[in-house]
């Protein structure tokens, strides 16, 4: 039987203006923030005996007089017009109930989709009827925020052709925190693969599409068989994004490109070695620096 044992190894210095850049506020619940009454309470805080005081475990951030605390692992909360990553667990009357890693499960009303070829009309009772032909349990779908409920509750909405049902691919999780907000969460990478960062913290890695499907309304999928080699750029950007997750790192469309770039000489077994991990990510934080100075 093959046995791999790995011996301890130094740890590289790191670079002084790598230090001070990663360099943050954090606090556990409890901890004092601070004792001046100038600032404003936002979110993660409280105010006890005149001091502001962190509910919550995470990083403090401030803009002007507002103090609130980031939470590093947290559940999702919607904000109108998040793009979100979804999994359809229930089928109900004129609606489909989504799990978005929020508190409560979504809602996909029948009236917030395009029908089957982009027609635009009233929904029928025929069209109830053949909701499950159109989405089951298990399904995955690709949707944005169309509003958020008092309860914390969200609609989501898939009028769009960029929006509906994923076909083959991976699914990673993550913390939500982590996944920078951009204008478009849509990305094709030019490693050959594309991503759909949701804000929920669910990111889909899937082949390009050679030409996309601008008559299916969103609802078929495609189940053509993945080549060898797109599955390998799959693998390791699915590795590459654990990699980042775990030493807290954003991920948005250059931070995964540099990181993926970075694992090139390594094998794609080898990424999630904790000394492996540790070097690309350190290299895609330097490259980061550097791209920002």
């Amino acid at each position: 039987m093959a046995m791999e044992m790995r011996l301890p190894v130094a740890r590289k210095p790191l670079s002084e203006s790598l230090g001070r850049e990663t360099k943050k506020h954090l606090v556990v619940p409890g901890d004092t923030i601070t004792t001046d009454t100038g600032f404003m309470r936002g979110h993660g805080t409280y105010m006890g005996e005149e001091k502001l005081i962190a509910s919550v475990a995470g990083s403090v951030e401030r803009v002007n007089k507002l103090v609130c605390v980031k939470a590093l692992k947290t559940r999702y909360h919607g904000e109108v017009g998040d793009i979100v990553v979804g999994r359809i667990t229930e089928v109900q009357q004129k609606r489909w109930k989504v799990e978005t890693n929020s508190r409560l499960d979504s809602v996909l009303l029948l009236s917030s989709m395009n029908l089957p070829g982009g027609e635009l009309r009233r929904r029928s009772a025929k069209d109830e009827l053949a909701m499950r032909g159109f989405l089951q349990e298990g399904d995955l779908i690709s949707a944005e925020v169309q509003a958020v409920f008092s309860d914390g509750a969200v609609s989501l909405h898939t009028r769009s052709l960029k929006y509906g049902k994923l076909g083959q691919g991976v699914l990673v999780q993550v913390s939500p925190s982590l996944v920078k907000r951009q204008k478009t969460h849509f990305h094709d990478l030019p490693c050959g693969a594309s991503v759909i960062l949701g804000n929920n913290g669910f990111i889909w890695i899937y082949p390009t599409p050679e030409h996309k499907e601008e008559d299916a309304g969103g609802f078929t999928a495609n189940l053509e068989p993945v080549s060898l080699a797109d599955r390998e750029v799959i693998s390791r950007l699915r590795n590459c994004i654990i990699s980042l997750a775990t030493q807290r790192m954003l991920l948005y469309d250059t931070s995964i490109l540099y990181c993926y770039e970075a694992s090139l000489p390594h094998q794609i077994k080898d990424i999630l070695k904790p000394e492996i991990m540790e070097e690309i990510v350190m290299e895609t934080r330097q490259r980061l620096l550097e791209q920002e100075g």
